[in-house]
């Protein structure tokens, strides 16, 4: 008798089977369904808006497969980095699965909600200048259908054998390959050149610093509660199906929300700055520009224009200044081959900034400039921004002061062409939640099983979960991108050793093996898949 006691208060799997309802299914179709129309709706209502510029049928339909592609992404994302959200709190009975997942999915719309878009336009800095200025040509069309494609592919090649992986890590391998075949394909030397190396450094320091992060701050955080906080029951584990303490309870469900609502802030903003390229190829009188900056900011954006047009021709000395289309020329090379510097350079990016200056003057404020020119405008402030963000520390070639004056005009530019309308915050944080909701099983069970040999305890979920929100905050404030799942998983396995629980090492070198083996697979899948679809287009 005490012998089946005892195995009764054992800790036991969460009941998984939640969802099978026929009632769950189809509010899961209708929201599916809701979404796409208001999808729809909202790419209708803003091409009206914008003048009702007049898309080609076929234009339209490629549009519709690429937003489907790129939702299917961030779908594909929510199976794998928002499924380890939630399975500390499932594993420590704190909310059933069903319930879980649909917190999470929520707190995940918040999230992405409030999202900056900067993580959004830092992914999108990797790619190459000349495919994003072409993105409504066949060459930006295959780039944008192969590095989903290929993020996609491997994403669920590791969800189906159970393994934590990066969505982030396979999106940046995708973009790396296209940029590199791009490369092979064009005319203008180096291989190398069709990435920027400084770029995609950054960004993977933020990557390589998440599963460390994860492991060694959940280990040190463990350790620290055990020293202040003596109540024995947190670092016990669940007693079968029997919840936590309230006060545990409302700590895990703390974390769970707060790891929820940043990854939606920060993963959910690497498929919005794709979708935003498939919008401006598609429909750029609509998207090119952002018609929402409000004419009191025109003023500011002239003045600042016309500063940064001075100081450049400053520091072009005597070098004549060349026509508009040839700056664009000069400029977009320059980029390509990361040498913004020297006198002809600098005499382009005068010529391009008293452009933007002029157009915007002209024209009264940024959502006035007519359809004809939209591009032309787009491309020079776009051109000129970038240009600005990858130039050798400006101390070294400009004052103090001339170098504020151009961040400046950085920010104005990248105000008037790096927006996210609300519509598509909504639509990814939609996909990942549904993802969540249908493909979290898996990766729940290898993070809450797989990763220690002891069943988590309330306080290993938390320390975890208080690591995993606040180093991915941190990282939204910063605009780089991090993984969830990496600085989860490890901080799951981090607490396991603190803890003396012991690591399950097969399931460790799976991920660190993942971990590795991303970056060159992605990178392979993404580049062949252009390859092919540059001949396609």
């Amino acid at each position: 008798m005490s012998n089946t006691t005892a195995d009764a208060e054992l800790p036991r799997r969460p009941d998984m089977n939640g969802g099978s309802h026929p009632a769950y299914r189809l509010f899961f179709l209708g929201i599916i369904l809701a979404a796409l129309a208001f999808v729809g709706y909202s790419v209708i209502g803003d091409v009206h808006a914008a003048g009702g510029q007049n898309v080609a049928i076929g234009a339209f339909v490629l549009l519709g497969i690429a937003l489907l592609i790129a939702l299917g992404f961030e779908f594909v994302n929510g199976f794998h980095d928002t499924a380890n959200a939630v399975a500390t709190v499932i594993y420590t009975n704190s909310l059933p699965p069903l319930v879980a997942v649909i917190w999470s999915g929520m707190w995940n719309l918040f999230g992405v909600l409030a999202s900056s878009g900067a993580v959004a336009y830092s992914i999108v800095s990797l790619l190459p200048v000349e495919l994003i200025l072409q993105i409504g040509g066949g060459a930006g069309h295959a780039m944008i259908f192969a590095l989903l494609l290929a993020a996609i592919i491997w994403n669920l090649a590791t969800w189906a054998m159970g393994i934590p992986n990066s969505s982030s890590h396979a999106l940046i391998g995708s973009i790396l390959g296209v940029g590199l075949a791009n490369q092979l394909l064009s005319s203008h030397g180096v291989a190398t050149q069709g990435v920027d190396w400084a770029q995609v450094t950054k960004v993977f320091r933020a990557l390589l610093f998440s599963p460390i992060c994860g492991f060694v701050l959940s280990a040190v955080l463990l350790l620290l509660m055990k020293t202040l906080i003596r109540n024995r029951a947190l670092y016990e584990a669940p007693q079968g199906d029997k919840p936590p303490p309230l006060w545990i309870r409302g700590l895990l469900v703390t974390t769970c929300t707060g790891v929820s609502f940043f990854h939606g802030s920060n993963d959910g903003q690497k498929g919005m700055g794709l979708i935003m390229l498939i919008l401006i190829g598609a429909a750029p009188t609509a998207y090119a520009l952002n018609r929402a900056m409000p004419d009191s900011m025109t003023p500011g954006f002239v003045q600042s224009a016309n500063i940064a047009s001075d100081t450049f021709r400053t520091h072009a000395g005597s070098t004549p200044l060349p026509s508009v289309e040839k700056a664009r020329h000069i400029v977009s090379d320059a980029l390509r081959d990361r040498r913004v510097e020297g006198d002809a350079v600098y005499g382009a990016l005068s010529v391009l900034s008293r452009d933007v200056s002029s157009m915007v003057e002209n024209y009264g404020s940024i959502h006035a400039v007519p359809s004809a020119t939209v591009a032309n405008v787009r491309t020079d402030m776009y051109l000129t921004s970038d240009a600005i963000r990858t130039m050798v520390r400006p101390s070294e070639t400009f004052s103090v002061n001339e170098f504020k004056g151009l961040k400046v005009f950085m920010e104005d530019l990248n105000r008037g062409t790096r927006f996210i309308p609300i519509w598509v915050k909504v639509a990814v944080a939609i996909a990942l939640g549904l993802g969540t909701m249908v493909g979290w099983k898996r990766i729940v069970i290898t993070v809450g099983e797989k990763i220690g040999k002891t069943h988590l305890t309330y306080a290993q979920g938390a320390a975890a979960e208080i690591v995993a929100m606040g180093t991915i905050g941190l990282a939204e404030g910063y605009g780089m991108p991090v993984s969830t799942t990496h600085i989860l998983s490890g901080g799951v396995a981090g607490t396991m050793a603190a803890n003396g629980s012991g690591l399950q090492w097969s399931t460790l070198r799976m991920m660190a093996l993942a971990w590795v083996i991303t970056l060159p697979a992605a990178m392979i899948i993404s580049g062949a898949l252009y390859i092919l679809l540059r001949q396609v287009f």
